[in-house]
């Protein structure tokens, strides 16, 4: 995998009535590249791929990569914690020309041993060899820690996992990652806000959040990280470090899709069991947003929309 940089964790854009919003996914991945993203993940937890149906979920990884078209590799996820259910999903995903990559989180909620998920990831690499696997290791959200040893066994046993977006928040854990993984293996920061600590320690980039709402900014931002010009990318973590953490005021993506639209670019629908920011986060973000100069930014034209 020759990918590195900054890539961005898209929301699913839903209209009020709770569908899907084709044109405003289609504007929002031109709007991404436009600004200089070097990969896209669809259908991560920010993408709220758990309350997606399969026929929805499918329908939004085909819209990203027929909109990508080949300008920037597009990553999708894959997640279950039945094996058998992730994998008869993953080989439908593996028939969709043009996707770059598959990116699995750890089971949810069975809490596996280390073994169990080698196992299970092992089982996810054979199943749609040789279209590469990105590791997600989320605890947090998932209750259950992939380990740097169980990642180097997995790198070691199967040739199409090629990197991890570490999410732990743990540095050591990432470090010990950067110091074991094999030559070729890329891991990706999961956490904005420690985005420039996990690149000193030899991160290839970041999985990002916050890029849903600032491509342009974090892109410069990682970009300079990798090429060592840090005064630049302190300079912007400093600007935008408020922004990161205010993307986890309330559970994401609600406020990323908050502030997404007070800029005009998707309704702040999110599908339950997640709701809207409180009125009192609305009213933080709302200010956070314009002291950034975010409310500035004005949405692509609607001609510049198609329905898929």
């Amino acid at each position: 995998m020759e990918t590195t940089g900054c890539g961005t964790a898209l929301v699913t854009p839903f209209k009020t009535d709770g569908r899907v919003d084709q044109n405003a996914l289609y504007a929002l991945i031109n709007w991404q590249i436009d600004s200089g993203i070097d990969f896209l993940m669809a259908c991560g937890s920010t993408g709220e791929a758990a309350t997606l149906d399969e026929e929805e979920w499918l329908d939004v990884v085909r819209i990203t990569v027929e909109v990508a078209a080949g300008r920037v590799p597009v990553w999708a996820g894959c997640t279950h914690n039945s094996t058998r259910a992730l994998l008869r999903r993953a080989e439908k995903l593996a028939r969709i020309r043009g996707l770059d990559a598959v990116m699995s989180a750890t089971p949810y909620y069975n809490k596996p041993t280390q073994q169990g998920l080698f196992q299970h990831f092992l089982a996810l690499a054979e199943s749609i060899r040789p279209l590469p696997i990105v590791l997600y290791n989320v605890p947090s959200r998932t209750g259950v820690n992939l380990e740097p040893d169980t990642v180097f066994r997995l790198a070691e046993a199967a040739s199409n996992i090629h990197a991890v977006k570490e999410a732990s928040g743990k540095l050591d854990q990432l470090a010990a990652l950067v110091h074991g993984a094999p030559l070729g293996f890329k891991i990706f920061s999961g956490d904005d806000n420690l985005a420039l600590a996990s690149i000193g320690a030899g991160a290839h980039g970041l999985a990002s959040v916050a890029s849903n709402l600032i491509p342009r900014e974090l892109t410069r931002m990682v970009h300079a990280a990798l090429a060592n010009n840090w005064n630049a990318a302190r300079e912007l973590d400093r600007k935008y470090a408020r922004l990161f953490e205010a993307n986890f005021w309330e559970s994401n993506p609600g406020p990323v899709k908050t502030i997404l639209s007070l800029m005009g670019r998707c309704s702040p629908t999110l599908r339950l069991p997640l709701v809207e920011p409180a009125r009192a986060t609305l009213l933080r973000l709302e200010r956070l947003a314009g002291e950034l100069g975010l409310l500035r930014d004005a949405p692509l034209p609607e001609g510049d929309m198609r329905m898929f």
